[in-house]
């Protein structure tokens, strides 16, 4: 009888070891499945597909906007370049508007002397060259004996002189400047080599 107690004493104590071996087992499943569940699942190649459409998408958004943009901006360049070209002109016009009017006041005249009208000319000419100064446009004139400069002069003629060669003998027509940009050379004869 004690061999059949003694048997029944160790399985007791082993019915609770077991049932801590499947508790353990148990726990371990569950800690693996709630580590499972906390950390984040690999997308799938779907997910990341989607993804990298969406950027792309967005990408392409934001490039179609940042060149609309550049063309808003360039079309309203050229449309401010145009009207600046446009009205230029306005100023010299309007300083010009004196020169006509003086013009148109001396043709009404009747039986205007020829002194009267040589003043009117001159001071329609000094109205002229205060538009011109005004506007920034420079008369080229250079004296006689000056170095012909083809940058600013245009030779027409060479004669025979007692200067040096290549330079400026007479002026026959006035050039212009506006601002450092030559307009129109002066057309002029020059001295021959001798």
């Amino acid at each position: 009888m004690q061999d059949i107690e003694k048997q029944e004493a160790q399985s007791v104590q082993q019915e609770p070891q077991a049932a801590d071996t499947a508790a353990a087992a148990t726990g371990a499943a569950n800690a693996a499945e709630q580590a499972a569940a906390a950390a984040p699942a690999e997308p799938t190649l779907e997910e990341k597909l989607a993804a990298a459409e969406a950027k792309a998408a967005e990408m392409q958004d934001a490039f179609l906007r940042a060149r609309a943009e550049g063309e808003n901006i360039r079309r309203r360049a050229q449309e401010d370049i145009a009207k600046a070209h446009k009205f230029a002109i306005e100023g010299f016009a309007e300083s010009l508007l004196a020169v006509k009017d003086s013009l148109e006041m001396a043709l009404k005249i009747e039986n205007a002397s020829l002194e009267s009208l040589k003043e009117g000319v001159d001071m329609t000419l000094k109205q002229l060259t205060s538009a011109f100064e005004k506007n920034k446009l420079q008369e080229v004139s250079p004296q006689a004996g000056e170095k012909l400069d083809p940058m600013k002069h245009q030779a027409v003629s060479a004669v025979p002189a007692e200067q040096e060669a290549n330079t400026v003998v007479a002026v026959l027509q006035k050039g212009y400047m506006i601002s450092e940009r030559l307009l129109r050379p002066a057309l002029v004869t020059v001295a021959q080599g001798k």
